[in-house]
């Protein structure tokens, strides 16, 4: 309640005063009360009030753009997703060959090693006898000494090859690891240039993502652009009322349907400068596709030309190993007749090490470029997707 003018006191007078006007009664002054301020309440004591609204959007610009937008940016994520294992697995594999190709150069390493033994003994042999001198003994040694520390460093590098590979692996540094596998050379059909480039261009993993953010990035121009747009609304009303002073409440309702229209008529500027701003986001997304389609380019033409030089070596250093084998040998028994030298059975020695070196290097460089070019063109084997685009069902 609240102070007002006693509203009765105001009613009684005004009547009195209408009578006493018209005549119909005698002017009684005395008829008249005094004005005084009471506490008084202009609404009931129980009310009740309940009312729903529904609203319903007929045309966003925004809205219809954002839920197109929103398919883009999943698949820009599960490209970048794929893109990403691409590049993990592709790691791995240079990992893996790259261990491989260590662990098969200390093989060899350690069997030229064997040869220098088995050499500095028979060369005590020759030497008990009188066959040859102490100046080929000491050489003997000397050359055995000197491969020790080289089959240690190999045997290090090894060990630090396969801890990088327990790193991309996500394998405990304290665990034990080794790679079982050889080198096999298999040829790899590179004769369609014009087709691989093609086929680049259209699965390469990074340039799908990159094709990807180029259409998000247009829709979020689109969508800074239906700021401009209206938005529409249907809606509806209702509402139940009450009102009481003893519980025996007088009801009643309402309903109300309608349209609501709402537009931006000036926000000062800041709808033309995000538009603005989206749009130069959006052309230099597109310069770097395009950026990236030349690289591509020039990448698969760089991994063709490399394979087929690998190739052409990998023939010849076959034989090569071959050739080195059998003059080895041929130094070998020479020596021992006693019409050879030290330093011919030592080039020998030295010449078929590193054949059997190169000749793995090229295969190592061959595989390598191999997996690389294939990583290029979007080759990787589905099944390492398969895990993550389970996530999906």
């Amino acid at each position: 309640k609240m102070p007002f003018p006693d509203f009765e006191a105001l009613l009684t007078n005004a009547t009195y005063s209408i009578l006493f006007d018209e005549q119909v009664i005698p002017r009684d002054n005395n008829k008249f009360v005094p004005i005084e301020n009471i506490l008084q309440s202009f609404s009931q004591s129980n009310n009740f009030s309940t009312d729903i609204t529904v609203t319903q959007t007929l045309f966003s610009s925004a809205v219809f753009k954002g839920i197109g937008a929103s398919q883009i940016y999943y698949d820009l994520a599960k490209a970048d997703l794929h893109s990403t294992v691409s590049k993990t697995v592709l790691s791995v594999q240079k990992t893996f060959y790259g261990v491989l190709f260590l662990k098969e150069s200390l093989e060899i390493t350690k069997a030229s090693f064997e040869n220098l033994k088995l050499n500095l003994k028979d060369t005590k042999a020759l030497y008990n006898e009188g066959i040859v001198s102490e100046f080929d003994l000491l050489t003997v040694e000397v050359f055995v000494e000197n491969m020790r520390p080289v089959v240690l460093d190999m045997e290090n590098k090894l060990k630090t090859a396969k801890d990088g590979l327990k790193l991309v692996l996500g394998v405990d540094q304290g665990e034990e690891i080794d790679v079982i596998g050889s080198f096999t050379y298999q040829t790899y059909d590179i004769s369609n240039e014009e087709g691989l480039i093609e086929e680049a261009l259209k699965s390469n993993y990074d340039l799908q993502t990159l094709e990807l953010k180029k259409q998000v990035d247009e829709a979020f121009v689109e969508l800074d652009v239906s700021e401009y747009w209206p938005n529409v609304a249907a809606f509806g009303q209702y509402a139940f009322n009450g009102s009481s002073d003893d519980w025996k409440f007088n009801t009643y309702s309402s309903a109300t349907i309608g349209l609501n229209f709402t537009i931006n008529l000036w926000q000062g500027n800041r709808t033309s400068n995000a538009v603005q701003q989206s749009t130069i986001t959006y052309q230099q997304t597109e310069e770097q596709v395009k950026q990236l389609k030349d690289y591509t380019l020039l990448n698969v033409k760089s991994k063709i030309q490399d394979l087929k030089t690998v190739q052409s070596i990998i023939d010849v250093q076959n034989k090569n190993v071959e050739v080195a084998e059998r003059s080895y040998q041929i130094a070998k028994v020479r020596y021992k007749e006693g019409v050879g030298s030290q330093l011919e059975l030592q080039t020998a020695d030295l010449a078929l090490k590193q054949a059997r070196l190169n000749r793995i290097q090229s295969i190592y460089s061959y595989l390598t470029t191999r997996y690389e070019l294939e990583q290029i063109l979007g080759r990787t084997n589905p099944e390492y997707f398969s895990s993550f685009d389970k996530l999906d069902d």
